[in-house]
């Protein structure tokens, strides 16, 4: 999970790019105690594809997008996650709602992260209407199962976490739907994989 964080060549604090956007400089920031200059630049590389991306898209708050998964990035950053899977969350979104393909993300960024970002894609594409038809308790076996990798379900659990840390944006039934899911469905997944700190939030 976090085979490729090393510690020599730490991400300088001085080095901080004064043109990017103040919550990818907070993410820089976190993690420059433990990923190297060239985790970093990848990380980087990633949110200005994705920000290219997802360019024109908004969050219901009206937030550019793209400060979605820079904040499901920076979750993953606060349990030390290694830098793979940081990409991977900056363009977890990218594979269903931009024109970017899984073969140029392999090109950018290597097999891992594409893989990563296309098992989070799978996942997103789960129907709620499959989730109904089954327990909750074999859905989130399902979920579990589907995901080869498991930071997969981490990125997922950081993406539905910040999701609910931003719930107020959403109409009232989508807010139900939501939190009544996430009790169901993504709160015992964490249980299940020792994450407390994500659990407690989540319920």
């Amino acid at each position: 999970m976090s085979s490729d964080v090393a510690s020599p060549s730490p991400v300088p604090s001085t080095d901080v790019d004064a043109l990017l956007p103040h919550y990818v400089i907070d993410l820089q920031q976190q993690v420059e105690s433990y990923l190297t200059r060239a985790q970093w630049e990848a990380i980087d590389k990633a949110f200005r594809i994705g920000a290219q991306a997802h360019e024109g898209q908004t969050r219901k708050s009206g937030e550019p997008y793209i400060t979605h998964p820079v904040a499901v990035a920076r979750i993953l950053a606060d349990m030390h996650l290694d830098g793979e899977t940081l990409v991977a969350a900056i363009l977890h979104d990218t594979l269903e709602d931009t024109h970017l393909t899984k073969d140029e993300v392999e090109a950018e960024f290597g097999s891992t992260v594409a893989d990563l970002v296309d098992g989070v894609t799978k996942l997103d594409k789960v129907g709620f209407v499959s989730r109904e038809a089954a327990t909750a308790e074999s859905f989130r076996k399902m979920l579990l199962a589907m995901a080869r990798d498991l930071r997969v379900i981490l990125i997922k659990l950081a993406d539905r976490l910040h999701n609910m840390r931003t719930l107020a944006a959403l109409a009232e039934d989508r807010r139900i739907f939501k939190s009544r899911e996430t009790l169901e469905i993504y709160a015992p997944i964490a249980h299940r994989l020792g994450i407390n700190s994500i659990k407690w939030e989540l319920e």
